[in-house]
C-alpha cells in the first residue's frame, strides 16, 4: 500500500483501489457489541414536538428508520458508505450503492431518491477514478427507479462511498427485525461467503466474478417476493453476518432462531478461501459476539465462521418462505440460547 499522501504515478487502469483502505465493504463496520455501547441510552428519545410519528427507530437496531406520512404510508430512511471491497471504481459503486439500496428493500420499501457520499484521497487517486466511482453508483440507483440528487464530497486520506437514501413503504406491510414469530420458516436470498472471497481479492487480487455479480445485485425481487408471500419480519446480512444480523432479529422478536447450517447456500470458492486464511477481521468479532448467546455445538469452527463471515450487499433473510430462496432454518420459542446451529 502506497505511503499515506504519496502520489500515485500509476496508470489510473491498473490502480488497486482496495490497497489504499485498512478494510474493506461492510468489514470495515464498527464491531456491533462496541456500537451497541455507544448508541446505548439514545433509544426512546426524541423531540418534544416531533413534527412526524417515528415508526421505526434506533430501538432493535433495524435496517432503515420509517416515520409516518399521509395516506396509510411511510417514509424510509437509511445510509451506508465504506471503503473499497472490489479494485475496479466503477464496479465498487454499484456495489456501494446496492448495498445502500438494500436497506430500503429490506423494510419492504421502495426507494425514491438517493444523495452521493463521497470520501476521497484527492491528492492520491486521479479525480477521474471517483467520476467512475459516482458512474457505478448512478447505474445501481437508476436500475432500482432511484433518483440520484446530489450529495456531498471530502478530501479523506481513504476513499469512501455510498448513499443515503429515502424511500417509501405501506405501513401495513412493513418488514421489521422484532416481528419474527416462533413456527415461522427462515429464507436467505443469497449465498454467503462473500467476505472470504473479498479478503482474498484484496490479498491477492484474484477476482470472484460470482461474488461480484451477487454484491452488484440488487435485493428488489427479494423484497418484492418476501411482500407478495407475506412476510414482516426480516433484515439484509451485511456487515455483522448471517449470525450477528439473525441475532438481532432474534432478540428483538423474544425467539430463538434455530440454523440449518447444511441448507446455507455458498459462493463457490468460499470454503477454499477460509481454509486458506482469508478471514477478515470483522468476522471473527461477528461470532466472538453471538458466542454466549449461541449454541454452537453441532459445528466446527469453520463452519461458525462462514456463517458469521462479514458480508457486503448481501440478501434478505426473511422470516417466511420466499420463492426461489432456500429455507436454512426457523423460528422456535426462546429457549436457553437465542441462536442453535445445528
Amino acid at each position: 500500500m502506497p505511503a499515506y499522501g504519496e502520489a500515485v504515478t500509476t496508470a489510473p487502469s491498473r490502480i488497486r483501489l482496495t490497497q489504499y483502505a485498512h478494510g474493506g465493504g461492510c468489514a470495515c463496520k464498527i464491531p456491533p457489541g462496541e456500537l451497541e455501547a455507544v448508541v446505548a441510552g439514545l433509544t426512546h428519545t426524541g423531540p418534544a414536538d416531533p413534527a412526524a410519528e417515528l415508526v421505526v427507530g434506533l430501538d432493535d437496531g433495524d435496517d432503515a428508520a420509517v416515520v409516518r406520512i399521509a395516506g396509510g404510508q411511510g417514509l424510509v430512511l437509511t445510509t451506508d458508505f465504506f471503503t473499497p471491497v472490489v479494485d475496479d471504481p466503477y464496479t465498487f459503486g454499484r456495489i456501494a450503492a446496492a448495498n445502500a439500496l438494500s436497506d430500503v428493500y429490506a423494510m419492504g420499501g421502495t426507494p425514491v431518491v438517493a444523495v452521493n457520499l463521497l470520501g476521497w484521497p484527492r491528492d492520491v487517486l486521479p479525480a477521474e477514478l471517483a467520476a467512475e466511482v459516482l458512474r457505478g453508483g448512478l447505474e445501481a440507483a437508476q436500475e432500482a427507479g432511484c433518483h440520484v440528487g446530489g450529495g456531498h464530497s471530502i478530501d479523506d486520506p481513504e476513499p469512501k462511498y455510498g448513499m443515503a437514501v429515502t424511500g417509501v413503504l405501506d405501513l401495513d406491510r412493513v418488514i421489521r427485525n422484532d416481528a419474527a414469530v416462533a413456527g415461522t420458516p427462515l429464507s436467505l436470498t443469497k449465498p454467503l461467503g462473500v467476505g472470504v472471497l473479498n479478503n482474498r481479492m484484496k490479498a491477492t487480487g484474484e477476482v470472484s466474478e460470482e461474488a461480484v455479480a451477487s454484491m452488484t445485485a440488487l435485493n428488489r425481487d427479494a423484497s418484492l417476493a418476501a411482500l407478495a408471500a407475506g412476510v414482516r419480519a426480516g433484515t439484509d446480512v451485511t456487515g455483522f453476518g448471517l449470525l450477528g444480523h439473525l441475532y438481532k432479529m432474534a432478540r428483538a422478536s423474544g425467539v430463538t432462531a434455530v440454523v440449518d447450517a447444511a441448507a446455507v447456500p455458498y459462493l463457490t470458492g468460499a470454503r477454499e478461501a477460509l481454509a486458506a486464511g482469508f478471514v477478515s477481521g470483522g468476522t471473527r468479532r461477528n461470532l466472538d459476539w453471538v458466542r454466549p448467546h449461541t449454541d454452537l455445538s453441532a459445528v466446527h469452527e469453520d463452519e461458525a465462521l462462514l456463517l458469521a463471515d462479514a458480508q457486503t450487499s448481501g440478501g434478505l433473510l426473511l422470516a417466511g418462505e420466499v420463492p426461489g430462496a432456500p429455507v436454512v432454518g426457523e423460528f422456535v420459542p426462546r429457549g436457553e440460547h437465542v441462536l442453535v446451529v445445528r
